[in-house]
């Protein structure tokens, strides 16, 4: 981060400082609102958690070497007080953006697949100059200061993450750290409750991105969604287009190996370089291209863009995860969230690393967020399991997921509706063979990340049992 006086930081958020014998005591760490992330010369930020209040670690935290607080009420050490901590979070990434030498700022959002193309952009980026990144997910109105707060007199290229739940947020986020290029990856069905209005709904709260943009700036369009394509007249910035069917940056010649990994020959006004992914799954294709577009949109050549592709690896946990265990399992943990696209996705992949006859086994957990739509889309689910050919079902939760059990059974799958994620674990550790390919996917408040990740060292699921 860089250095600011708590007293520069009171001055920037609007705040007071309380319990502060020193008013220049220097921040220099980046922000944390865990206590347990605190380094020497960080602030820490007691935000209100879903099971207790950041204030209460507020003496912890500066024991353990934090600087001082950001916090709504004094708490006995030293503290900047302000009316509201999400607000004054806000107020210093933009303060610390400012005091930045020009980064440019990358925004990317999308229905599916963000974190996953944040992750490869990142990695594209690197090769050309100093880069930060959201991490994780860390993709709203916390999450975006925090990456803010990662970055420092270095940091030439920052790419942020920023998700939406309705219309409005991009907007607030970009208002926060105004991008120079935006890219828009789809538009598809998550989160799709929370919108209103469907797909259309949907587009005009991601194109708050591209009107964002100045008109010095870049839009990055999905030339294969025409939900994306219809942002263009929304942004006063050039437009340069990606995708596998049209797109001034494309992926042709797509084919997979026997571990579902995509190659593709990555072409640019008549200059084309190979790519072989790292990474399990068709729509990984898609999201390379992005990546690639934002990538030579900046000046990186085709050349370049393809070598750092074929290096690029998973950085976050959860999602197409793949384990190969002793006994000849593979476990695909895309467990961090599912909607209807994604679920698509994970399933393609699942099959196509299934070849040679292998079992596949689905162990899917509810999609929430879905609204009234609800119900549709897990029949919908669970005839889809039974088109793709999944030859075993595990469907977790209630009402939901027994949908996707009797849809899925009744094409011709061999289904088993369990209450929750334990129950699924006890039944993997005894039901999988020798050779099965199993893919465990749910909402992030199903709890299947944890299943994933005990399944896939089964000998430390055993003996925590």
């Amino acid at each position: 981060m860089v250095p600011m006086t708590l007293q520069e930081i009171a001055e920037a958020v609007g705040g007071a400082l309380h319990d502060a014998p020193d008013p220049d005591a220097v921040v220099d760490r980046p922000g944390v609102i865990d206590s347990r992330l605190v380094e020497p010369g960080s602030l820490f930020i007691a935000l209100p958690g879903e099971h207790t209040d950041g204030h209460r670690f507020a003496e912890a935290a500066v024991r353990a070497g934090a600087t001082g607080v950001l916090a709504a009420r004094p708490v006995g050490v030293p503290a900047i007080v302000v009316p509201d901590v999400q607000d004054a979070m806000g107020a210093l990434a933009r303060a610390v953006l400012d005091r930045l030498k020009a980064p440019t700022v990358i925004g990317l959002t999308g229905s599916a697949g963000k974190t996953s193309t944040k992750d490869l952009l990142a990695q594209v980026l690197e090769t050309m100059d100093t880069t930060v990144a959201t991490p994780l997910s860390y993709n709203g109105e916390i999450g975006l200061p925090l990456t803010v707060f990662r970055a420092d007199e270095n940091t030439r290229l920052l790419v942020l993450e920023m998700g939406s739940r309705g219309a409005g947020h991009i907007k607030y986020l970009t208002g926060i750290v105004p991008p120079k290029v935006g890219l828009v990856l789809n538009v598809g069905t998550a989160h799709v409750g929370e919108f209103g209005g469907g797909k259309e709904s949907i587009a005009t709260a991601k194109g708050e991105l591209v009107e964002a943009l100045p008109v010095d700036g870049l839009a990055v369009l999905n030339a294969d969604d025409p939900y994306v394509m219809s942002m263009a007249p929304r942004t006063v910035a050039p437009v340069l287009t990606f995708g596998v069917q049209a797109g001034d940056v494309r992926a042709v010649d797509v084919e997979l190996d026997a571990a579902g990994r995509p190659s593709f020959n990555l072409t640019y006004r008549g200059e084309s370089t190979p790519v072989r992914l790292g990474l399990h799954g068709a729509h990984h294709v898609s999201n390379a291209t992005a990546a690639a577009a934002v990538a030579i949109g900046l000046g990186a050549s085709v050349r370049q863009t393809a070598d750092a592709l074929t290096g690029a690896r998973q950085l976050t946990p959860g999602r197409m995860d793949v384990t190969e265990r002793p006994d000849g399992v593979t476990v695909i943990n895309d467990a961090f969230n599912a909607n209807p696209d994604s679920m698509a996705v994970a399933l393609s992949a699942l099959t196509a690393m299934a070849r040679g006859g292998r079992r596949t086994v689905a162990v899917l957990g509810e999609m929430r967020e879905l609204g009234e739509e609800s119900e549709a889309h897990h029949a919908e689910l669970g005839r889809l399991v039974a088109r793709s050919g999944i030859t075993d079902l595990i469907a977790v939760g209630d009402w939901e997921a027994r949908l996707v059990h009797t849809w899925a059974v009744e094409g011709g799958v061999n289904g088993t509706l369990v209450p929750d994620r334990d129950a699924a674990l006890d039944l993997l550790l005894t039901y999988l063979r020798p050779g099965d390919v199993v893919l465990v996917k749910g909402s992030h408040s199903v709890g299947l990340e944890d299943t994933a990740m005990r399944l896939a060292k089964p000998d430390a699921a055993d003996a925590a049992r």
